[in-house]
């Protein structure tokens, strides 16, 4: 077998798996289905000694106080609320229709709303916690359509499944990348939205705090802000306990001042909310790794 045919070949059995879970999923009612994915997620990553581990360390960084019972706990509904949300994602075609299932609140809409009667863009900053996909539905279906920056998957297969499937969110959809960004500046300058999940460890950016903890920041949500003159808009969509209803908070916009204050503000709104709720929070992501030049 060539090597070309072999990585073809892998590529399809890594993509395998999800094909064969989202059938299953796609055959389930809806509620059944969530909890499926749930209970399917919070097996694995409880019992799967890497993702454990990844979860355990970074608890264990944030909240060094918890038990190793209270470890276990958390990690299960890390898990779980993880697992539903990626599959709620991935058929997301179908998941847009349940917008009866959002209640939206807080100051920012009503700025979010100013911005599109001025015809004005506007950043909308959150991160992988809760049903973070929730708010680009609730701004669309209220004439909000928001586009959205996502990291390209190694597997095209995958990749392709992904991207559709998010594109049901709002549009542009844009790759990380110098020329996704410079899309991305064209919207907003065009008085488009876009949201950006700014929780993740960036390769180019500052070190700022997050949640007590020097972290590789991305300072381009304040940066545009600042530059074009748009409202910066924390919004967190909380999943409630029955495991479908969500609650998006769309905070209070965060003020114009210099781009490292805004980004440790972005960072301390974020971090609020994961301590309130870390169940919530995609502790997977190696949020506190050094970059390789970094390293010591």
């Amino acid at each position: 077998m060539k090597p070309h045919d072999k990585s073809s070949f892998m590529r399809a059995l890594e993509y395998f798996p999800v094909v064969a879970l989202l059938s299953i999923g796609r055959m389930l009612p809806f509620r059944l289905r969530g909890r499926f994915f749930a209970g399917l997620g919070g097996f694995i990553v409880s019992n799967l000694p890497s993702a454990r581990k990844r979860v355990a360390n970074g608890l264990g960084r944030v909240f060094p106080e918890l038990t190793l019972k209270e470890v276990k706990n958390l990690t299960r509904e890390v898990g779980r609320n993880t697992a539903q949300t990626l599959s709620e994602i991935l058929m997301n075609a179908d998941y847009k229709k349940r917008t009866h299932l959002f209640t939206a609140r807080g100051p920012g809409l009503r700025e979010l709303e100013q911005a599109r009667d001025a015809g004005t863009g506007a950043i909308i900053v959150s991160a992988h916690f809760g049903q973070w996909e929730a708010i680009r539905h609730h701004l669309a279906m209220n004439t909000m359509e928001t586009g959205a920056v996502y990291r390209e998957n190694n597997n095209p297969l995958y990749e392709r499944r992904f991207r559709n499937a998010i594109e049901q969110g709002g549009s542009p959809i844009v790759a990380r990348s110098p020329k996704g960004n410079m899309k991305m500046v064209r919207h907003l300058r065009g008085g488009g939205f876009f949201a950006l999940l700014v929780d993740q460890k960036y390769l180019v950016g500052e070190h700022v705090p997050f949640m007590g903890i020097d972290a590789m920041t991305t300072t381009a949500p304040a940066e545009m802000a600042l530059r074009y003159n748009l409202p910066l808009v924390p919004a967190f969509a909380t999943r409630q306990g029955n495991g479908m209803d969500i609650v998006i908070d769309y905070e209070e916009a965060i003020q114009p001042s210099d781009v490292m204050q805004m980004t440790l503000e972005i960072n301390e709104r974020i971090g609020a909310r994961i301590k309130k709720d870390p169940a919530q929070w995609y502790w997977l992501h190696n949020r506190w790794q050094l970059n390789r030049l970094e390293a010591p």
